[in-house]
């Protein structure tokens, strides 16, 4: 298995480990969640740009990687609707579009073509990741402030705002991506 393979699989692994630090109580594991979640976030970059570089670009990576995409971004979204930081049914759109396309993808697959990502969903992904990363400085923002004068209704409200309002962008990116995929691929939908 070639490096950006094993950064790949790596991104699903510290998936994991950030889901366990962001349900443990305290700053420190605020802390530590939010540096796992931005190696992980590292290694989407490292992965694509190491097989590009290296000419390692495989089909096992061009499925691998925006699997461990979902897995990474699903994960984290899943635990914030969890610790009731964001609206489940945001949630959902977003699980039904990712399985949506990944049906599409697998069934393309059977077909004998490898269906890699569109800049569409790459940005949707960046987007979605830049979303989770400012809940999780939130979440280390609160539980550091936590008990003070400078953590009050206001300032929640304000940070309850901005998190909607990113979640709300991250939507219409994950809707746009999906019917940007199935419109570029509706030769293939057809064949269904």
């Amino acid at each position: 298995m070639n490096m950006p393979n094993r950064l790949t699989l790596s991104r699903i692994i510290l998936t994991f480990v950030m889901m366990i630090f962001l349900f443990k109580a305290g700053l420190w594991a605020k802390i530590i969640a939010l540096v796992i979640f931005l190696l992980a976030c590292l290694t989407d970059f490292l992965d694509g740009w190491l097989a590009r570089r290296n000419h390692e670009i495989s089909d096992f990576g061009k499925i691998l990687d925006p699997v461990a995409d979902k897995i990474l971004i699903l994960g984290t979204f899943i635990c914030f609707v969890e610790l009731q930081l964001i609206p489940s049914w945001m949630v959902i759109v977003i699980v039904i579009r990712e399985f949506l396309i990944t049906s599409v993808r697998l069934f393309a697959i059977r077909k004998g073509k490898v269906l890699s990502a569109e800049n569409a969903g790459k940005h949707k992904t960046v987007f979605q990741m830049v979303a989770a990363f400012f809940i999780l400085v939130f979440l280390v923002v609160r539980e550091a402030l936590a008990g003070s004068s400078f953590w009050n209704e206001v300032v929640q409200r304000n940070f309850v705002f901005c998190i909607f309002f990113l979640m709300g962008i991250t939507l219409s990116l994950t809707i746009y991506s999906g019917l940007s995929f199935i419109w570029h691929n509706r030769k293939l939908i057809r064949s269904l």
